[in-house]
């Protein structure tokens, strides 16, 4: 039995998408109805804050997806001891490639390295996945795009090996359902790194139509994001992208075409896939 969580979220959908017909899977989520693309998994609410759900959900699992959000939390630490009772043999955890960097020190960065550190200790075996951002925060454009003909982003010129989600599942999948992936973290990114304003020409490409773009400063930034996330978060953020602009995310890694034998997607064709998503059609 193999078990996801975060199957409503941008990689764990993908995840959940991927699993072969024939395996038997197992779903935990707070809101069911959000669930898509599960029909040969079974489907049980639950959260990490309630012991009882937790318990069920790991009852006969070998396997398990790991994706916890919630920043200083203490997600991770719940369902490692709630695995562990259960029995779990293996848990692939999502996790973000800023933890091998010693220079991010943000509290993202500290947060998911303490993660990793609870399951390196809890006894499990397990297998990281770190990747690059993912190139579908770049949806955070599109109502602006489809408005305004306009792009809004900090650091316009700051590159970014980021990563098509599908691809992060892809590595997941193959984690979950194949051996020798215990013990292995594995450091994934897109094939080339690209900026914002590289981006942006890129979609204006595909959609026929010019895009302006617009930079945002610091404090225009910690202004939008305030909106939806608290002050530390929204710190660690412009810290973060501060690194970026420094040129720390812009490595690439052949990770990915060594475990499945093709290249990673390009932005240009994760992009031509949500096209619709920018156009408004």
């Amino acid at each position: 039995m193999i078990l996801v969580t975060g199957a409503t979220g941008t990689v764990g959908r993908e995840v959940v998408r991927r699993l072969p017909a024939d395996a038997e899977v197992r779903v935990l989520t707070r809101d069911p109805a959000r669930v898509t693309g599960a029909d040969h998994a079974t489907v049980l609410r639950g959260d990490y804050g309630d012991p009882s759900s937790l318990d069920a959900a790991l009852r006969g699992v070998r396997s398990a997806f790991l994706v916890t959000t919630r920043v200083a939390g203490d997600q991770d630490a719940r369902f490692l001891r709630a695995a562990r009772a259960a029995g779990v043999e293996h848990v692939v955890k999502l996790s973000a490639a800023g933890v091998e960097d010693p220079a991010a020190d943000d509290l993202i960065a500290r947060w998911q390295r303490e993660n990793e550190e609870l399951l390196f200790a809890s006894g499990l075996a397990w297998t990281l996945l770190r990747p690059r951002s993912f190139m579908s925060n770049t949806l955070s454009w599109a109502p602006a795009v489809r408005t305004e003909d306009v792009v809004r982003d900090l650091y316009g010129e700051s590159p970014n090996a980021c990563i098509d989600p599908g691809d992060i599942a892809e590595v997941a999948v193959r984690a979950l359902t194949g051996p020798g992936h215990a013990g292995r973290a594995y450091t994934l990114t897109g094939p080339e790194a690209v900026t914002a304003v590289e981006r942006t020409a890129q979609l204006a490409h595909l959609l026929g139509r010019p895009l302006r773009f617009e930079e945002l400063g610091p404090e225009r930034a910690r202004s939008r994001w305030s909106e939806r996330y608290p002050p530390a978060v929204v710190e660690a953020l412009l810290r973060s992208a501060r690194r970026q602009r420094e040129g720390a995310k812009a490595q690439v890694t052949q990770t990915f075409a060594g475990l499945v034998g093709r290249p990673p997607r390009t932005f240009r064709e994760w992009a031509a896939d949500h096209l619709d998503s920018f156009s408004g059609n």
